[in-house]
């Protein structure tokens, strides 16, 4: 990884920064402004964020004043801060710690790789972490641990791609009573599994307190445009 100061200031490489509606999580439909930070330790294979897995991806450099200053200026109050993996950035916790001050709504979207705990240095901000299922490839990297510290507002979000998928996402559902400690959604890979399949595993496994969610972006706009 890259490190970057600019005098006594961490510098953070953001990808892309833009405001759109939030495509899924518990604020699905609403408007968001995002910010995107390069580099991600896991390759996942369906990853749809190719562009930002690599701390040399081409990026503009920012301080975390710089980012305070541009989510007031758009005058958007849901903030959601990806990547990559935004937990692995450098600095981060220095980061939350300034996107604790502003009046906004703070959403991390974590892969599960990487332990929340610095998420908390933010106390408004909420965690969604998306546990990574067999046809990822990636299983083995979660951090379980993280598990122990979810709290009500976060949501742990499963991306299935097969059966396989379902299968797994319903132990680890049981296994850790996610729905007991926080928000539960089940997404489709794109274009691998059905939004009914999903739907009539929910139903038939009787999950209450599990959503069926669709990346609403993709339906609204063309699946592979950048920049919503």
């Amino acid at each position: 990884m890259r490190q970057n100061m600019c005098g006594e200031q961490m510098l953070y490489h953001v990808v892309e920064k833009f405001v759109s509606i939030n495509g899924e999580g518990e604020r699905a439909g609403e408007p968001a402004v995002f910010i995107r930070l390069a580099g991600c330790p896991l390759r996942c294979s369906y990853c749809d964020t190719g562009y930002a897995l690599s701390y040399d991806s081409p990026c503009e450099l920012m301080t975390a004043e710089d980012i305070c200053a541009y989510i007031m200026e758009t005058g958007i109050t849901n903030v959601t801060l990806t990547g990559g993996e935004p937990l692995a950035a450098e600095g981060i916790d220095i980061l939350l710690a300034q996107l604790s001050g502003l009046p906004v709504r703070l959403e991390i979207e974590t892969s599960g790789a990487v332990d929340i705990s610095v998420c908390r240095v933010s106390p408004s901000a909420v965690v969604t972490v998306d546990y990574k299922l067999p046809s990822s490839g990636m299983e083995s990297r979660m951090v379980i641990k993280n598990f122990t510290v979810l709290e009500p507002e976060d949501t742990v979000k499963f991306v299935a791609g097969s059966r396989e998928d379902l299968d797994r996402t319903l132990e680890v559902i049981r296994e850790y009573h996610l729905t007991e400690k926080c928000h539960v959604h089940i997404s489709p890979v794109w274009g691998k599994l059905s939004p009914s399949e999903i739907a009539d595993f929910i139903v038939g496994n009787r999950l209450n307190g599990v959503r069926l969610q669709m990346q609403i972006h993709k339906i609204v706009w063309d699946p592979n445009r950048r920049g919503v």
